[in-house]
């Protein structure tokens, strides 16, 4: 498929980087975007070629703004309750899409994360920011619930409820700083090594077993909502099964080299 507001390159073998494109738009989303990104993202649940996928912004200035406040403002009117209930949730369900991707997602932030690109970076698996980047919640700011784009089901997980409550309530800007202290994000660097770090864990995540990397996902999905250790010890042991079986019938790749 051809895109006009995202790209994606396979960068290296089991490496795939998809870049939101729209820098005159501070990578704002828009309808096109979020049809394109539904499409992608689509795609990826059968791509057994790619292993592991770096988030990032394209142009100098923001990682991504949320959604194209001047766009939807033009169609707005046009909609009933329906057709945007319609639209809300087609937004809110690229979170969900990311978290159902067999491939972890590294997201690579620089300058600002705000609002659905808040969100964004929150379903990433990991996060690598600079120096220069920050998040915002910012949905209560522009009249709206502080709940919204899967960040209250995120964000309490991430850093814990009470600094939640406070982003969510607010729309503050977290720092650079505070999001590494938070535990936010994997790695704080400087803006030039920023793709290089990403890269760099990119290549160790690729270098495991693939069909490892997506049971370790499913697991962690799966656990964060997991009703009790029971649930989750027999996820864990079910994958292990699978994983020493697999290695032992000798099926073809990376997974014989293991056992």
């Amino acid at each position: 498929m051809k895109y006009e507001t995202i790209e994606y390159e396979v960068v290296e073998d089991g490496i795939g980087v998809l870049s939101l494109n729209r820098p005159r738009r501070f990578n704002s989303v828009n309808e096109e975007m979020a049809e394109e990104l539904e499409s992608f993202w689509r795609d990826r649940l059968y791509d057994l070629d790619t292993h592991v996928i770096i988030l990032r912004g394209n142009g100098k200035r923001n990682f991504c703004a949320g959604l194209d406040m001047k766009a939807v403002m033009k169609i707005m009117p046009e909609m009933d309750t329906d057709m945007f209930y319609r639209f809300q949730s087609r937004l809110a369900r690229l979170n969900l899409a990311m978290r159902q991707v067999p491939q972890p997602i590294i997201c690579a932030v620089h300058g600002a994360a705000v609002g659905l690109g808040f969100s964004f970076a929150l379903a990433s698996d990991l996060r690598v920011i600079s120096n220069e980047s920050r998040f915002s919640a910012a949905f209560i700011n522009i009249g709206l619930g502080g709940a919204d784009m899967a960040c209250s089901y995120f964000l309490p997980r991430l850093i814990g409820a009470g600094r939640a409550y406070e982003f969510m309530l607010t729309g503050n800007f977290i720092s650079a700083e505070e999001a590494m202290s938070l535990g936010l994000v994997s790695r704080l660097v400087e803006p030039d090594q920023l793709m290089e770090t990403a890269l760099e864990l990119a290549r160790t995540m690729n270098s495991k077993n693939p069909m490892g990397l997506r049971l370790t996902k499913e697991a962690i999905n799966m656990s964060i909502d997991a009703g009790g250790l029971e649930h989750v010890l027999n996820m864990e042991d079910r994958n292990q099964t699978l994983l020493v079986l697999r290695g032992r019938l000798g099926e073809k790749g990376k997974a014989g080299r293991y056992f």
